[in-house]
């Protein structure tokens, strides 16, 4: 007998955040991979502030730069 899933509004809220943290967390690790195999130095404080963003918008700002930056600190900064 299958298993029906339960589809309430809220079930399916929390599901997204699930999902919404998930892609949040890949993007933190796509920008902190771009650094580090360019060779720059990533200090804990930077590591912190991209694994806790929740901004996508954001986050990918944070990425386009990452490809240039000299350092991981320039990410944060806007032109």
């Amino acid at each position: 007998m299958p298993i029906a899933l339960y589809t309430s509004f809220i079930a399916e809220e929390i599901r997204e955040e699930g999902r919404e943290q998930g892609r949040a967390e890949g993007r933190a690790r796509d920008i902190l991979l771009v650094l580090e195999t360019r060779g720059i130095a990533v200090s804990d404080d930077v590591r912190e502030r991209i694994g806790s963003c929740r901004d996508s918008v954001l986050m990918k700002s944070w990425f386009d730069r990452a490809v240039t930056a000299d350092s991981a600190e320039k990410i944060f900064e806007t032109t």
